[in-house]
């Protein structure tokens, strides 16, 4: 069965076709099953005023989703409200992956390098007692906490193999790459299809 997919971009990679190329690829499906998702993301560059209606706009269109995948573009590891998209994914137990997309040619005609993996640059750290996790995001020279969201606690405490421990997100979480992975045969299969 396919899974509600939310997508996570920088909106220059939607003007750019590359996002477009990895969201709308089941168009060439012969249904949306085999492509193994629905997509569930923002397709706009909203130009809603005030940070607390972004996020209304971000968590609404994270409900009802299992899986978010980060599509990484040249900057989209930069991009604050990508970082609260991640994060917002973590918490909701969303399965988490990214796919680099810079391979894909866009409309200039032009692949790009790979861009930095998102993962690289956020992190957690769970409390001594295991209760709760800490956020923390890099930025440039130190881990700091990250603002735009609360870290969360746990009805059970975790083991004591991770009290206190810090973890960069690409520990948990793969990157795969559209063209060298063939994302179009294998999206669904990342999606926990």
């Amino acid at each position: 069965m396919a899974k509600r997919v939310f997508f996570s971009f920088h909106y220059q990679d939607v003007i750019d076709f590359r996002a477009n190329v990895v969201r709308q690829h089941w168009v060439t499906k012969d249904d949306r099953e085999e492509a193994g998702y629905f997509d569930a993301s923002l397709w706009e560059s909203t130009k809603r005023s005030g940070e607390e209606n972004l996020k209304q706009l971000i968590n609404g269109g994270l409900d009802g989703t299992s899986v978010t995948s980060v599509l990484v573009g040249s900057e989209t590891y930069s991009r604050r409200w990508v970082r609260y998209e991640i994060f917002k994914s973590l918490g909701k137990g969303n399965r988490l992956f990214g796919v680099h997309i810079n391979g894909i040619t866009g409309k200039d005609r032009q692949t790009k390098p790979l861009g930095p993996n998102p993962f690289d640059y956020l992190g957690v750290r769970f409390s001594q007692d295991g209760n709760s996790v800490a956020l923390l995001e890099w930025d440039g020279a130190q881990w700091i906490t990250y603002q735009n969201l609360q870290g969360w606690s746990f009805p059970e405490s975790k083991p004591q193999s991770v009290r206190g421990q810090f973890y960069q997100l690409t520990k948990w979480y793969p990157l795969y790459d559209w063209n060298a992975d063939d994302g179009f045969n294998n999206f669904a299969t990342w999606t926990g299809e």
